[in-house]
């Protein structure tokens, strides 16, 4: 019974470290890092822009409180996500109501 559940253990782990292995080096390859570094950049422009619509949103409720006059910046839409042709996460200033494809 021990040798069987050795022999198992042994077996799922070597399944592992292949499967591993396998994802480690397709993800060294050019496409890979490619793919790693575009995400990381969509992530920091999305990061971004919420930080930025949250400042905004915060001055405006601050400046509503204390009473002070809006600026006109703070009007400005911030940047939607929508989906594109090059890239199906890619930034979009166009107008919040509509994607690419002109639906809303």
């Amino acid at each position: 019974m021990s040798r069987a559940l050795w022999f198992v253990a042994g077996a799922g782990a070597g399944v592992y470290g292949m499967v591993k292995a396998r994802r480690a080096q397709q993800a060294l390859t050019p496409d890979g890092l490619r793919d790693r570094a575009g995400s990381l950049a969509l992530g920091a422009r999305m990061l971004r822009d919420e930080v930025a619509q949250a400042k905004a949103e915060k001055e405006l409720e601050l400046r509503e409180r204390l009473g002070l006059p809006q600026l006109a910046s703070a009007a400005k839409p911030a940047p939607q996500l929508a989906r594109s042709a090059d890239h199906p996460l890619a930034i979009s200033t166009d107008s919040p109501s509509t994607d690419s494809r002109g639906t809303s």
